[in-house]
């Protein structure tokens, strides 16, 4: 069990790196949540029952995990300071235009729910609202309604900073 659980990780370990770019905003905090997510699908593997695609339930979890992990450190303070991490190096092909969208986007997207950056993340992976109604465990309607909210925040809290 054991072999076969570190095959499919290996195989689609992408999509916890995803989760974790989304959720965390330093390099350490990505690698902490990297593994309470593989400690999280280690603890619940036993119990795939594989009425699902492998993918679909590794989203779910990992997302979930990312979603509690996200809720607990919102309580506290940020105490991250000035990394190596934030200081980007110019090169010739700097475009400060396209670099302040994509600032502005990151910061927009940072400022949502959990679940509001689950579905906007899946949204980019391109997840259909099927797929991504089935990862998130809420009605294809409801992406739907909350897809459309998320799009009207994100515009609006670029529009506020642009």
């Amino acid at each position: 069990m054991e072999k076969e659980f570190v095959k499919i990780i290996t195989e689609n370990q992408g999509i916890i790196h995803k989760v974790c770019s989304v959720y965390c905003d330093s390099e350490e905090d990505r690698r902490d949540l990297f593994q309470e997510i593989l400690t999280q699908l280690w603890k619940s593997y036993p119990s795939f029952r594989q009425e699902a695609k492998f993918t679909t339930w590794m989203y779910r979890v990992a997302l979930n995990t990312a979603i509690t992990t996200f809720k607990k450190t919102k309580r506290q303070p940020d105490q991250s300071g000035l990394t190596i991490e934030n200081v980007q190096l110019a090169n010739e092909e700097y475009d400060p235009t396209t670099d302040e969208q994509m600032r502005s986007l990151h910061q927009a997207v940072a400022r949502l729910s959990g679940i509001e950056k689950s579905i906007i993340l899946l949204f980019l992976e391109n997840k259909s609202y099927e797929e991504i109604a089935e990862i998130t465990g809420i009605t294809q309607n409801y992406v739907r309604v909350k897809m459309n909210r998320i799009k009207n925040k994100l515009k609006k809290q670029m529009n506020t900073e642009g």
